[in-house]
C-alpha cells in the first residue's frame, strides 16, 4: 500500500484562508514572528519524520510487542532508536516553554504533530504525549525546586514522562484510591500501592520517567478532597542533575491489550518509593486535570490521525482494486471505488476527517489566545470555550474515529480481515481512544453537567452566537448555501435541546440519558459549522483542492447532518425507556 501522506496541503489551507493565523498571533504575546508559512513549513517535516520514521516501525512493532523480561521492559525494535531521533530533532520541545529549552510554538502546531504521530503509529506518539502533559502539570502546580530539577530534561524529551492515576478498585471514581503517601520529615514522601493501566510507565529508552501518581496523605479525607499529586522519578537525582539510585518502584506485569501493543502499559508497584508532593495537599485532582485536559485533547487528535491513515490506505485500495460491474452495467470489472456504498464509506471518513481537523485547529488557536492574549477578558473567555469543546473534542473525534477505521477496513472486505494489508490494526489501535483518559460516556456527561452551566450557559450560548454569524455568513455564497442552510436548521435544534438541558440540571435521569447523544449532535453541528466556513472559503475555485471541499460539503449537509434530527428526538424521549427494566432482567 501506499505510504501515509501528511496532510499538508488541508492544514496550509486551514491556517492561512480559514482562520487567518497570521493574524492572530500578532495578537499574542511572544508569538508575533510565528506566521502559516513557518508553521507549513514545520509541519512539511513534521510529515516526513511520520512517514520515514515512524510507519515503517508500526506494523513490526504491533507485532512484536513490548515485553517484561526479570522485571525490564523492552520496547519493539527501532522503538528506541526513533525515540532518540525524535529528540534529537528537536520535536519534544516543540511547543515547550523556552524558558526549559522548549522552542515556545503555538499549541495547534502540537496538536497537528500529535495527528501525524497517531497517523503513522500510535503507540510511539504516547511517549511524548505524556510527558509533555505531566510537564505541563509540574509547571503549573509544583515548586520551583521540582520545576528546575526536572522541566528542562522533559521538556527536550529526554526524560519522559507518565500519569499513574487507576488502581483495581478505582477507575473514575477516583474517590475510592487507595495508595498512601507517608511523609518522611525531610520534605519527601514514601508510596505504597499498586496502579493499574500506567501507559510508558516503563521502558527501555535509557534516561528517567517521571511519574506523577494519585495518593493519600495519612490524614487524609475520605473521597475526592483526600487526593494529593506526588512526583516519583524512576531513578533519583543527584545535586548535579546526573542520575542517581533507582527508585523504589516496579513493573509488576505488563497489560495484555486489544491493541497499542507496542505500547508497554504498565502495572506499577510504588514500594516505599520517593516522592514530593507536587502543588496543594489535597489538591491533586486539581493539578493532575492539567495533565488530563491536555491529554483529553491529544487523545482526540489520536482519533483523528488514525481515521486519516486508514481513509488514505481505503481510498488507494479502492482505486485499484477491481471487482463488480459500473453502475450502468457497462463495464467489468471497475475499480470499486465506482460503487456507490464504497464510495459512501470513504466520503463519510473524509468528510469527518477535515472538518475535525478545522475545529482542531480552532480549538488549538483558542488555547494559545487563553495563554497570550493582551487582554484579560479575551483570555479567560477563550480559555472557556476550550472547556467546553474538550470533553466534544475528546469524545466525538474517536468515536468518529474508530467508526472511519471500521469503515476503511469493510472498504478492503475479507482482506481488511487480515493482518498483512494493516486495517485491522487501525480498528484495534483506535478502539482504546474511545476508552482512555475517561470514557466517551464520562465525556458526554462531563459536557452536559459541567460544561454546558458554565458561566449559567453563557459560554454556550456565545459558542452558538458565533457559529450561527459564520453559517449565516456562509449561506449569502451559492456553493456554500447548501451545508450553510442545513446547519443553522440543525443548530437551532440543538440550541432547543441545549435550553432543556440547561433547564433540567437537577435531574440526573433525564440528563444522564441524554449525555451520550447530545454529544454527538453537538459535534455534528460543530463540523457543520466548519464545513459552511469551508465551503464559502472553496466557492468559486476550480483547482481539485476546493472542488473536494465543495463536494465534501455538500455531501456533509444530505448525509451526515440528517443525523441530528433523530438524535433530537430520542434526548427528547427521555430517561423512562432506559430507566425502566430491572436489573436483574439485563
Amino acid at each position: 500500500m501506499a505510504p501515509y501522506t501528511a496532510p499538508v496541503d488541508d492544514i496550509g489551507f486551514l491556517l492561512e484562508r480559514i482562520f487567518n493565523f497570521d493574524g492572530v498571533m500578532q495578537d499574542l504575546r511572544g508569538f508575533e514572528e510565528v506566521n502559516a508559512e513557518l508553521a507549513v513549513t514545520v509541519m512539511e517535516e513534521a510529515g516526513k519524520f511520520a512517514t520515514g520514521v515512524l510507519e515503517p516501525i508500526n506494523r513490526a512493532g504491533d507485532e512484536e510487542g513490548s515485553t517484561l523480561e526479570n522485571g525490564v521492559v523492552r520496547t519493539p525494535k527501532g522503538m528506541a532508536d526513533a525515540y532518540k531521533t525524535f529528540v534529537e530533532a528537536g520535536w519534544g520541545g516543540l511547543s515547550g516553554d523556552p524558558e526549559f529549552g522548549g522552542q515556545g510554538l503555538p499549541r495547534v502546531l502540537q496538536l497537528l504533530l500529535d495527528e501525524m504521530m497517531a497517523s503513522a503509529n500510535l503507540s510511539f506518539g504516547l511517549f511524548p504525549g505524556l510527558t509533555r502533559g505531566a510537564a505541563e502539570a509540574i509547571a503549573h502546580h509544583a515548586d520551583d525546586t521540582l520545576k528546575q530539577t526536572y522541566l528542562s530534561k522533559m521538556t527536550s524529551g529526554e526524560w519522559t514522562g507518565a500519569m499513574a492515576l487507576t488502581e483495581a478498585s478505582a477507575g473514575t471514581d477516583l474517590g475510592l484510591l487507595s495508595t498512601r503517601a507517608e511523609p518522611v520529615g525531610d520534605g519527601s514522601y514514601k508510596l505504597k500501592g499498586t496502579k493499574i493501566f500506567i501507559s510508558s510507565g516503563d521502558h527501555d529508552f535509557g534516561g528517567n520517567i517521571i511519574h506523577l501518581v494519585l495518593a493519600r496523605l495519612p490524614d487524609a479525607p475520605k473521597g475526592v478532597k483526600g487526593i494529593s499529586l506526588f512526583l516519583a522519578p524512576k531513578f533519583l537525582v543527584n545535586a548535579d542533575g546526573s542520575l542517581g539510585d533507582r527508585n523504589t518502584m516496579s513493573v509488576g506485569s505488563l497489560e495484555h491489550k486489544m491493541g497499542i501493543h507496542a505500547q508497554p502499559t504498565c502495572v506499577m508497584n510504588y514500594d516505599g518509593a520517593t516522592a514530593w508532593l507536587v502543588g496543594e495537599a489535597g489538591r491533586g485532582l486539581n493539578a493532575m486535570f492539567t495533565m488530563m485536559n491536555a491529554e483529553r485533547l491529544m487523545v482526540g487528535i489520536q482519533g483523528l490521525g488514525i481515521a486519516e491513515a486508514a481513509v488514505q490506505k481505503a481510498s488507494d485500495y479502492a482505486r485499484q482494486r477491481l471487482q463488480g460491474r459500473s453502475a450502468d452495467g457497462a463495464r467489468s470489472p471497475v475499480s470499486i471505488i465506482e460503487h456507490p456504498d464504497v464510495r459512501k464509506m470513504l466520503l463519510t471518513g473524509r468528510s469527518f476527517i477535515e472538518a475535525a481537523r478545522a475545529l482542531a485547529v480552532w480549538t488549538a488557536l483558542q488555547m494559545d489566545i487563553a495563554d497570550r492574549h493582551s487582554d484579560e477578558k479575551t483570555r479567560h473567555e477563550a480559555g472557556n470555550l476550550v472547556a467546553l469543546l474538550t470533553p466534544v473534542v475528546k469524545a466525538s473525534f474517536t468515536d468518529f474515529g474508530f467508526e472511519t477505521a471500521v469503515l476503511a477496513q469493510q472498504v478492503f472486505g475479507g482482506h481488511g480481515y487480515i493482518r498483512e494489508w494493516g486495517m485491522e490494526q487501525f480498528v484495534r489501535d483506535a478502539r482504546i481512544t474511545q476508552i482512555y483518559e475517561g470514557t466517551n460516556g464520562v465525556q458526554a456527561l462531563d459536557l452536559v453537567s459541567r460544561k454546558l452551566p458554565l458561566e449559567n450557559g453563557g459560554v454556550v450560548r456565545g459558542l452558538f452566537e458565533t457559529m450561527r454569524q459564520d453559517m449565516q455568513s456562509a449561506a449569502k455564497t451559492d456553493a456554500a448555501k447548501t451545508i450553510a442552510e442545513s446547519s443553522l436548521a440543525a443548530l437551532k435544534q440543538l440550541e432547543a435541546i441545549t435550553e432543556t438541558l440547561l433547564s433540567r440540571q437537577s435531574d440526573a435521569a433525564f440528563t444522564g440519558a441524554a449525555a451520550t447523544d447530545y454529544q454527538r449532535m453537538f459535534a455534528l453541528v460543530c463540523f457543520g459549522w466548519m464545513w459552511a466556513k469551508m465551503a464559502k472559503e472553496a466557492a468559486g475555485k476550480t483547482n481539485a483542492f476546493e472542488r473536494r471541499k465543495t463536494v465534501l460539503a455538500d455531501f456533509f449537509a444530505h448525509r451526515m447532518l440528517p443525523q441530528t434530527e433523530a438524535l433530537a428526538k430520542a434526548i427528547e424521549n427521555g430517561a423512562v425507556s432506559i430507566m425502566a427494566l430491572d436489573a436483574e432482567l439485563f
